[in-house]
């Protein structure tokens, strides 16, 4: 039945839908007029982006370690069971995380905005509308999975490497569902501050993984199934900490309760969330991609190994940049919810600072200790030596990598997901691929060759999103922030009114 409060029901409706900060500009970032000011200000924003970055940070390589692990296992069994667990985490599931972790990453356009508008009622509804369209999408990966061997030869991957990867990605289904409730839940807390809580469940996670797999492949001898069954059962672990910790009450006025509103306004939703899965598809799937490529060269077991545990240590730094990724977004969206453009542009000033110095102590790490890094991983000489002929091109690639995760997740946090995606598409695909391909065959420049000419892509992409950050109106994206928060909020507020 509707309701009949006339005025009181109006005011309730205005009061829902308006962003609480008020106009745009009020109580926003004062003008800064001399260095001891901008000094200040920088470091009370570090302080604001060091609390969300550092147990994001925390968060990002826990969660990646685990794969990361279950690598180093793996490369202690056999060569071709290294390769196997690797293709299979960094193409089969590669393919399933990027498009769960991208869609999730949808929220944190619209959680973060409406919580810095004080929209606290809207949280848990998107929170359960993304959880239905991942739950769905991952249900149509599933033939992936199934059919992961002749895909991978599908791409001439190495006959032995596809057959044992394929057996492998069956025993990971479990884990495709853990990625699809898993995301959404990150992006629901992360919008609210709450990364203390998210990292404590992963270090909780990452021990109870280390402790399984020890078990299950040392004295059970499990091989390959225990590798599976360990990685299964920790990515359920971490889903079902964090599911615990919101149903417990943590997340007062975000969470209240399961409600059949979630099923409304799911096409437009889905609109967004898939933008935000092909934004970050198309950055996680170029990576995937160079380990394919590299499968078709000649030594390709050493090749592919050799790939494998570059991106591996690549994987960890870039969960470092993750983290700023996630408190960049946090920070935008929060600010430009509440109507405070200034504040925003001056957060992504400092954080670029503050990544591109960590990017350049990674750079001169991994140029000092390229002959040894591989050796943890493998016990093959020929891959150590492999490994250590890739470390220019492996740091140049971490200090572009300090800045790119950055700026995408600034346009993360204003909603250019779309907008991206085509600048990813063509970087990536129509300028690095290529590029990489025709220095590698052709002029035989081996894998080497191939990753520089991908980096080309990588530099482009930087300098394009660089160049938009530099020309953007944040005064009319706090607007638009405002305008989207009644059109993804609307409808359900109105039904809510209505009942």
């Amino acid at each position: 039945m509707a309701s009949s409060g006339g005025v009181g029901d109006e005011r309730l409706r205005e009061a829902l839908l308006a962003p609480a900060a008020g106009k745009v500009g009020e109580e926003d970032l004062e003008e800064i007029r001399s260095v001891r000011a901008f000094l200040h200000h920088a470091a009370e924003e570090n302080r604001r982006l060091w609390y969300l970055a550092g147990p994001a940070i925390f968060t990002s390589v826990a969660q990646y370690s685990l794969g990361a692990i279950t690598l180093v296992f793996a490369g202690h069994l056999t060569t071709l069971e290294l390769d196997a667990v690797s293709t299979e985490n960094n193409v089969i599931a590669g393919l399933a995380l990027g498009l769960t972790l991208g869609m999730g990453s949808a929220l944190e356009t619209l959680c973060g905005q409406a919580y810095g508008a004080k929209q606290l009622h809207m949280l848990g509804l998107y929170l359960q509308r993304s959880w239905i369209i991942l739950t769905a999408m991952a249900v149509l990966m599933l033939p992936l999975y199934l059919f992961a061997a002749p895909i991978l030869r599908l791409f001439h991957q190495d006959a032995e490497i596809a057959a044992l990867a394929g057996r492998l990605a069956l025993y990971m289904i479990p884990q495709l569902f853990a990625y699809a409730l898993n995301f959404p839940i990150q992006k629901f807390l992360q919008a609210q501050s709450k990364v203390v809580a998210m990292a404590a469940v992963s270090a909780a996670g990452l021990a109870f993984h280390v402790a399984l797999s020890w078990l299950l492949v040392g004295p059970m001898r499990m091989g390959l199934v225990g590798l599976a069954v360990a990685l299964n059962a920790s990515w359920w672990f971490v889903v079902l900490g964090q599911l615990a910790y919101i149903l417990m009450g943590c997340c007062p006025g975000a969470w209240n309760g399961f409600d059949w509103l979630a099923f409304s306004d799911l096409f437009g939703f889905a609109r967004l969330s898939l933008g935000s899965a092909v934004m970050l598809c198309l950055e996680l799937w170029f990576y995937m991609l160079l380990i394919v490529i590299v499968g078709n060269l000649e030594d390709a077991q050493v090749a592919v190994a050799a790939v494998s545990i570059c991106t591996n240590l690549f994987g960890w730094e870039i969960m470092v940049f993750f983290g700023f990724n996630a408190a960049i977004s946090v920070r935008v969206s929060n600010e430009l919810g509440a109507g405070r453009p200034r504040a925003a542009r001056f957060a992504i000033l400092v954080v670029l600072m503050s990544s591109v110095a960590i990017g350049l102590v990674f750079f001169a790490a991994v140029l000092a200790l390229r002959d040894v890094y591989g050796a943890p991983f493998t016990g093959s000489p020929d891959v150590v030596r492999a490994v250590a002929s890739l470390g220019v091109v492996f740091a140049f690639s971490l200090l572009l990598n300090s800045v790119q995760p950055v700026l995408s997740g600034v346009a993360v946090g204003a909603g250019w997901q779309w907008l991206v995606a085509y600048i990813n598409l063509g970087c990536y695909y129509l300028v690095g691929i290529p590029v990489g391909y025709l220095i590698a065959f052709p002029l035989r420049g081996g894998v080497r060759g191939m990753w520089g000419g991908m980096l080309t892509g990588v530099g482009l992409q930087t300098v394009i999103l660089v160049a938009i950050t530099l020309r953007t109106d944040w005064g009319k994206e706090a607007r638009e922030a405002s305008s989207r928060i009644q059109e993804w909020g609307g409808s359900a507020v109105a039904k809510a009114l209505d009942h």
